[in-house]
């Protein structure tokens, strides 16, 4: 089944939206609801972060792929699944609707919709945490696509729940929500000075994901293939 590719747009957008009101959202009640222990509200952050992630993937994915990321959004145009032109136009539809749901977000908390966050994110640690988040997130959508497509709602959303947890940046993974969350001085906030750092390794992290899941499925026959391309382009070149 194929979508018309304004709604496909459409559907990134919600889904970029939703996922950063949830994102922020829950942060906020979190904070509120924990005392001032931090933990309880990370936890309550990561499991409200999963369970609309599996929902918006299983809802939104057979319409526009599920993307909600710029970083998804550039390995499947890299990988030729997505034509330049409406990769580029995801992107900014993600862009815009992670904005509008950290918006949103701050609505429903009855704070200022537009903020500037004051949280420090910086150093090397959670420079590479990025890396790491968004190098887990690509490969867990790309291996997951190979070996099992129906789980994907399931392995990505753990695969997010997981980082929360194991990086010390809590796995922000997305170009476009790190820069929504730069406007929302809340507890998933990050200093718009630290944006850059963060949305670098995160392009980085992507790509490393692409060529070692690219690698790790590379079969005997496709290196044949691949051998026998090579001595045809030789051979039509008079070497």
């Amino acid at each position: 089944m194929s979508f018309a590719l304004s709604r496909r747009v459409a559907a990134e957008t919600v889904g970029a939206l939703m996922l950063t009101a949830v994102v922020i959202g829950s942060g906020v009640m979190g904070e509120r609801l924990s005392g001032g222990n931090d933990a309880v509200a990370l936890l309550g952050n990561t499991l409200a972060t999963a369970a609309i992630l599996y929902v918006l993937i299983t809802v939104l994915g057979p319409i526009s792929g599920a993307h909600f990321n710029p970083a998804v959004t550039l390995i499947a145009a890299l990988r030729r699944e997505l034509p330049a032109l409406e990769a580029a136009l995801y992107a900014v539809a993600q862009v815009a609707g992670c904005i509008a749901g950290a918006m949103l977000a701050h609505a429903l908390f009855e704070t200022p919709l537009l903020q500037v966050a004051t949280t420090d994110r910086s150093g090397l640690a959670q420079i590479g945490s990025e890396a790491a988040a968004t190098f887990a997130l690509i490969a867990c959508i790309l291996l997951t696509m190979r070996a099992r497509k129906e789980a994907i709602a399931a392995t990505v959303a753990l695969t997010i729940a997981a980082g929360y947890w194991w990086t010390s940046s809590t796995s922000f993974a997305n170009p476009a929500i790190t820069i929504a969350r730069a406007l929302s001085d809340t507890f998933a906030g990050i200093r718009p000075a630290d944006v850059g750092g963060f949305i670098v390794a995160q392009v980085l992290g992507a790509l490393a994901a692409m060529f070692a899941c690219s690698w790790l499925y590379r079969t005997r026959a496709d290196q044949a293939v691949s051998t026998a391309a090579a001595a045809r382009s030789v051979s039509s070149s008079g070497g």
